[in-house]
Formats: structure tokens, C-alpha cells, sequence
């Protein structure tokens, strides 16, 4: 296994714990789960700098990264719905269109077809992990001003995620034609 794809796994395996210190009650879990969230975040972007300059790209890579991303993510969110930081019903969409997304990956991968993240795809994961950053820090600094953030950068974040998983569909509906 090379250098990104361990970097990868390693962020898969920080979920568990970025749930604990967000969900369990103890002194500085706050601070600690924001600091782990951050961590997995960042290696997004190093294993795929990483994989893309040292011509490391790998199929486990290409399955696993955009997979870890979304197990992180929506490991988040759902918290938050626990949490009561955000509504049901915006993570419920966010989480749909995932699913709707890996489904489309693998009907193409089917057809030996590999889908790559576009770029509202990374704008719609970096909108999460804004969004998520800042509920995770209470919407601070922008609460001194009674400014809503966080609640913003979610919405954004939910559009990002609405419009990148219908451009998918249009751009890979070639997918669908030899059904």
C-alpha cells in the first residue's frame, strides 16, 4: 500500500475517535474533535498532492478517498442532528445525494466507466468541511458579531451539494444509456 492510500485509511480510522471526542462529554472534547476534524480534512488534500505529484493514483485511492470524505463528513453531520446544530432534514439531503452519487460510480465501474470528482463535486466536499468547522467551533468567531455563519456556510454547503450531484447526472448520463 502506498503513501496516499495509508493516508487515507489513517483518515477512515480517525473517524471513530472524532466522533468520541465530539459526542462524549469530558474537558476540552470540543476543541479535541475540531482538532481531529481538521486533521482528516487536511489529509484530503495530501494524499490526493501526494498520489497526483509522485504518480501514486491507485483504484483503491480513487474508490477510497471520495468514500472517506463521505464517511467523514456525514459522520459529522449526523452527529450534529444529535447534536441539534443542524436540521435533519438538510443531512438527510446531503446524505441521499451521496448515496445517489456512489451509486452512480459504481453502475459506471460496471461498465468499466471511472468517474472522477469534478470541481463542483470538491466545492461541494470543501463547503462541508467549512461548515462543519465552524458549527464545530460554535460559530465563533462570527457569534461575537451575531453573525450566523454557520448556518450559512450549511446552506451553501447544501446547494453545493444539490447542484454538484445533478451535474453528475447530466455530465455521466451516458452511463444510463446502456441500460
Amino acid at each position: 500500500m502506498n503513501l496516499p492510500n495509508k493516508i487515507t485509511v489513517l483518515r477512515m480510522l480517525m473517524i471513530p475517535f472524532f466522533i468520541a471526542a465530539l459526542l462524549i462529554d469530558f474537558p476540552f472534547h470540543q476543541p479535541i474533535a475540531a482538532a481531529l476534524f481538521i486533521i482528516a480534512a487536511l489529509t484530503d488534500s495530501l494524499d490526493g498532492y501526494l498520489a497526483r505529484s509522485r504518480n501514486l493514483v491507485t483504484d483503491f485511492g480513487k474508490f477510497m478517498d471520495p468514500l472517506a470524505d463521505k464517511l467523514l463528513v456525514c459522520s459529522a453531520l449526523i452527529c450534529f442532528v444529535e447534536l441539534g446544530s443542524v436540521p435533519a432534514w438538510i443531512v438527510i439531503i446531503i446524505i441521499a445525494r451521496e448515496f445517489a452519487i456512489t451509486g452512480l460510480r459504481t453502475l459506471a465501474a460496471s461498465d468499466g466507466i471511472v468517474i472522477s470528482a469534478s470541481k463542483w463535486g470538491k466545492a461541494k466536499t470543501m463547503s462541508q468541511m467549512i461548515a462543519i468547522v465552524i458549527i464545530l467551533f460554535n460559530n465563533w468567531p462570527f457569534a461575537l458579531i451575531n453573525f450566523p455563519a454557520d448556518m450559512i456556510m450549511i446552506y451553501i454547503a447544501l446547494v453545493l451539494t444539490i447542484f454538484s450531484g445533478v451535474d453528475y447526472f447530466i455530465i455521466n448520463k451516458k452511463v444510463f444509456r446502456s441500460m
